[in-house]
C-alpha cells in the first residue's frame, strides 16, 4: 500500500510525522486547528445559541 501525501505540500508521508511529510507541517496543521482557522459551517439555530438571551 502506497503511503499517502502530505496534505500541506503533497509529498509522500513520512511514517514518523504520517499523514505530513515533515514535522514542520504537523505543526504547521496543528497551529490551523489551534488558531480556529478551520471551521464547520453552522446553520442559524446553532448560532443563536452562542447570543445571551433577553427577557422582555
Amino acid at each position: 500500500m502506497a503511503e499517502p501525501d502530505c496534505p500541506i505540500c503533497g509529498e509522500p508521508a513520512e511514517p514518523a510525522h504520517r499523514p505530513f511529510c515533515s514535522a514542520r507541517h504537523r505543526d504547521r496543521d496543528l497551529l490551523q486547528w489551534l488558531g480556529e482557522a478551520y471551521r464547520l459551517p453552522a446553520d442559524a439555530a446553532e448560532e443563536g445559541l452562542d447570543k445571551p438571551e433577553t427577557s422582555d
